[in-house]
């Protein structure tokens, strides 16, 4: 392990609200033991002082998602109170911070916290809103030296970002120890931030939403048509908008706001945007504050023993089914990309350019002075608030001078930034590698951290070694040969099986050149199996010699990985189902990451493993029930993890299935 993130071995959390609570469980699926504290109730007895600890610990082992990667991961959390236990801060590492958002509040417990913790140890605060100067006015230098913001997103476990904000007294090496530890433990993207106000993500995040909300009551569209705009068609989740809102909590979106107007520029543009709809005051007057309560702008109610999904009217504040929405300007979408969208002059096309032609514009005008680069605020976007392209990428994707443009058609201003652009991208591959415009003119390296090797970067400098249209080959450094899988949902088809064919062969056949294969693709899934929707068209037309040689030809090619004449390893994350689960079966080695959800999922659509997985899973089971037992505990546990299409819900559940074999499971 890397020697900075080494140095944090145990952890306290202060606050056992939601964060607190989602950060101590990720500590712990980390491996780390963690005290976690909140304050003592009023008019609480001796036996139920810790009660709140104890019963965000409670929350924790039956949240959906789930909080823990394996559900042993919660005996590592001790749950306590700050009258009691606060002493017990000594023996932590570092001390997370996740209180009210509350400045003075704040700083009392860290008055309190310097005369417990041990001299050295790091505290952070989870702060999303209140810059770092502010919460450590008034505080002695052997505190501050020890300080930093590390600002989680929700849920931490599986949102990746990490902003760290450091101060100008903060130790290098506690920036240092953290940003490791995140990295190599926690599996988060650490974007440095500048101390301002919102950091970056919550910055331009709040905006968007901001926006979002207001342009939806002026347009009057309903929030499924708003959502059906500003979701898929523009790279966000599908919650959109306001399903977003309902994820992150009704009642959280008026404090970040006010706490964004205590602390920002009088000139600056959110509070041109800023509102409080009348029609949030009353959903969360009426206890509907999102998922976490009885529903938000969307709720779910039984009927006849089925959930049925209803929408919020902005204008009445009614609930009613909510309705599949048809716009032109959605279906433009699919077919043209991001500018068909916001080019249509449908009210969903009219109402995308209103709410992105500000967000954009204003992402732009926070380089240099809140992020010092483009990337951060795109790589900020994108593992904060799940977007696949941040704010700049969509602005190269549209024509930094078609949209700078555009914004003087409307009358709007053009910020510094793009005006410098011109008709330059903000992204260029220069000498092969990847370039970002600075606020100076030129370009410069999109640094990566330390042993980060991207496969992005790779196609900036390479062709591939062979391609089709469902997998490709590439030169990754060292020797190594990595197979790329990029059929839509990465689905194995006839030309994946080629393309594996091809890798076995053109490694084995040139070992003087290269000395191992690495499986992997930079996808949200690794793979969801074989091309199903091929297998059906082929049964409905008779084809059955077809598909009995599909699956001789998965067969051989797993055969093939399984006894290649050099090393074989897999790098999986997200879906690993069915025939992806399968190729990763036949590998040598795996290094998995920690969100890796894998299995032999065939039997959910009436179906069993037919390339090899079955058998691999036999000969896991038969190791570990040893000769001694017998065939059958071997067999019954094959065939139940087969037959109940058992998927992990983590890597280290794949691990106790018997999916990884002598693989670790990497964040």
């Amino acid at each position: 392990m890397d020697t900075a993130a080494a140095r944090i071995g145990r952890a306290a959390v202060i606050g056992a609200g939601v964060m607190g609570a989602g950060i101590a469980a990720h500590l712990a699926n980390a491996g780390l033991p963690v005290l976690l504290l909140d304050v003592v109730p009023a008019g609480a007895t001796s036996a139920n002082r810790s009660i709140l600890a104890r019963t965000a610990l409670e929350r924790l082992t039956k949240a959906d998602p789930a909080a823990f990667m394996h559900p042993r991961d919660a005996r590592l959390i001790e749950p306590g109170n700050l009258e009691d236990d606060l002493p017990r801060v000594v023996d932590a590492d570092w001390i997370v911070e996740a209180v009210v958002e509350d400045a003075q509040i704040k700083r009392s417990l860290y008055e309190r916290l310097e005369a417990a913790r041990r001299p050295g140890s790091i505290v952070s605060s989870n702060t999303s809103t209140i810059p770092l100067r502010r919460l450590t006015e008034g505080l002695p230098g052997s505190f501050t030296r020890d300080f930093l913001v590390a600002h989680f997103f929700n849920p931490p476990r599986y949102m990746r970002l990490l902003e760290v904000v450091a101060g100008p007294d903060t130790d290098p090496q506690v920036i240092a120890a953290v940003s490791a530890f995140a990295d190599l433990r926690l599996g988060k993207g650490v974007v440095r931030v500048k101390d301002t106000p919102g950091f970056i993500a919550n910055r331009i995040g709040s905006f968007w939403l901001q926006c979002a909300v207001g342009e939806a009551l002026d347009a009057g569209l309903s929030i499924e048509e708003a959502d059906a705009v500003l979701g898929r068609p523009v790279g966000v989740p599908k919650t959109g908008v306001f399903g977003l809102m309902d994820v992150v909590g009704l009642d959280l979106l008026p404090a970040v706001g006010r706490s964004l107007l205590a602390e920002l520029p009088a000139d600056d543009p959110y509070r041109v945007v800023h509102r409080e709809p009348e029609i949030v005051e009353r959903l969360i007057a009426q206890g509907y504050t999102g998922r976490k309560g009885k529903g938000g702008f969307y709720r779910l109610r039984q009927e006849a023993g089925e959930r049925v999904k209803e929408a919020v009217d902005l204008r009445t504040g009614e609930y009613h089914t909510a309705r599949k929405v048809r716009l032109e300007s959605v279906t433009a979408a699919k077919a043209g990309g991001l500018r068909a969208l916001l080019e249509h002059a449908d009210p969903g096309g009219r109402y995308a350019w209103r709410v992105l032609s500000r967000t954009l514009a204003y992402a732009l005008s926070l380089v240099p002075a809140v992020a010092g680069t483009i990337s951060a605020v795109d790589e900020a976007m994108r593992l904060g608030f799940g977007w696949k392209r941040g704010p700049i990428e969509m602005v190269d994707d549209l024509g930094p001078a078609w949209f700078a443009a555009r914004l003087r058609e409307e009358g709007l201003s053009v910020p510094p930034l793009l005006e410098l652009a011109q008709d330059l991208p903000f992204y260029a591959a220069r000498s092969g590698r990847l370039m970002q415009l600075t606020p100076a003119g030129d370009y410069a390296l999109v640094e990566r951290p330390p042993g980060v090797l991207l496969l992005a970067d790779v196609k900036h400098r390479e062709q591939p070694l062979a391609r089709n249209a469902s997998a490709s080959l590439w030169n990754v450094g060292d020797g190594v040969v990595c197979l790329e899988f990029h059929s839509k949902m990465n689905t194995l088809d006839t030309d994946s099986l080629r393309m594996i064919q091809e890798a076995v062969r053109l490694v084995g056949r040139e070992r003087d050149t290269w000395k191992g294969l690495v499986i992997h693709n930079e996808g949200d899934n690794f793979s969801v199996g074989a091309n199903i929707g091929m297998g059906l068209f082929a049964a409905n037309i008779g084809q059955w010699p077809a598909i009995a040689e599909s699956v001789k030809a998965g067969q051989r090619v797993m055969r093939a990985l399984k006894f290649a004449p050099f090393p074989v390893v897999g790098a999986p994350s997200g879906l690993a189902l069915g025939g992806g689960c399968e190729v990763l079966l036949h590998c040598d080695a795996l290094e998995a990451h920690a969100e890796t959800y894998m299995g032999p999922a065939e039997a959910g659509i009436g179906l069993i493993p037919a390339w090899g997985g079955c058998k691999e899973l036999l000969l896991r089971w038969w190791r570990r029930s040893g000769r001694p037992q017998g065939p059958m505990p071997a067999i019954n546990g094959a065939f139940e993890t087969v037959s109940m299409a058992k998927v992990s819900k983590s890597a280290a559940e794949a691990r106790e299935l018997l999916f990884l074999r002598g693989a670790t499971a990497s964040s």
